[in-house]
């Protein structure tokens, strides 16, 4: 049996309010733990410089349903910064636009079939603050 085709995923990232600080972006098969990639050792994760324009790849992708979660980490602390506890101080995106309501959204809201081949994405960086 041969194995699953393997390609290359590009996520160009629209909507950044700076150029301060960096990217961080995973992508999961797991909706357990979505959107925290902390949690599965098998997400795949990139880290890149912000700018205006931030165009990121992950490579050799397995063929599969995948969720992306993104943090514009302005301030490079590694982690989400929220104002009272809550809210999110900082950029974030999801595959598919998914939208944020009362909390991040469900792996549902955000999974995208792909096919092992080549694939182009655009996510759109949304901030509360």
């Amino acid at each position: 049996m041969s194995p699953p085709p393997k390609g290359d995923i590009s996520v160009s990232i629209t909507n950044m309010r700076s150029s301060e600080g960096v990217v961080r972006a995973c992508i999961t098969k797991n909706r357990r733990t979505f959107p925290n990639c902390r949690k599965d050792p098998d997400a795949m994760r990139r880290v890149v410089d912000a700018s205006e324009s931030v165009t990121l790849t992950f490579t050799d992708v397995e063929a599969g349903a995948y969720a992306i979660a993104l943090l514009h980490d302005e301030n490079d602390n590694g982690k989400a910064d929220r104002a009272l506890g809550m809210m999110p101080k900082e950029g974030f995106g999801f595959s598919r636009d998914a939208r944020v309501r009362m909390g991040p959204p469900k792996f549902d809201d955000a999974v995208f079939d792909f096919d092992g081949t080549e694939a182009s994405l655009t996510i759109r960086m949304r901030y509360m603050l």
